[in-house]
């Protein structure tokens, strides 16, 4: 598994990549809100305005379309990402279970839970018949357990580098 390093924000950066969008295409602002994560991880609250000015549309409506896709997110993605498959597919494989044993062993382990972030849920992988089905790191895994889950994560840690 890879982590994937962004850029620290940086508004200029964000302006020409905004306007470079915006300038081609009519009613850019999910594709800008899209190209503003995939450069800096997440949506800086500068980028709203700067978005909504480049796209001549309201800050409520940026705001609007961020806070409505569950894939765009406005704080800094954690060192691992660890999502969960909430699908009724998976939730009949142990998929509950798993999140409840996930949230137990980060309540104990505050270093996990820092590392792999809050809970964010995912609502199908397309990894049915291997459920529970899991996104770490950007990886599919299928079949998973909590010790299987933790071992994931460690070798994310030791492949990303986000752990010595």
């Amino acid at each position: 598994m890879k982590s994937r390093q962004y850029l620290d924000w940086d508004a200029g950066v964000a302006l020409t990549l905004v306007e470079k969008i915006a300038s081609s295409r009519a009613g850019p602002v999910l594709l800008c809100l899209q190209a503003v994560q995939e450069k800096f991880g997440f949506v800086h609250d500068s980028a709203v305005a700067l978005i909504a000015e480049a796209c001549n549309v309201s800050r409520a409506d940026v705001h609007g379309v961020l806070t409505f896709y569950a894939d765009l997110r406005s704080t800094p993605p954690p060192a691992v990402p660890v999502r969960i498959c909430a699908s009724e597919a998976c939730q009949a494989v142990g998929g509950r279970a798993l999140k409840a044993a996930w949230v137990q062993l980060c309540a104990d382990d505050s270093e996990l839970a820092e590392l792999t972030g809050t809970d964010e849920p995912i609502f199908c992988l397309g990894n049915c018949a291997l459920g529970p089905a899991v996104m770490i790191d950007g990886e599919l895994l299928g079949c998973v357990d909590v010790l299987r889950l933790r071992e994931a994560v460690a070798s994310a840690c030791i492949v990303g580098g986000a752990v010595g």
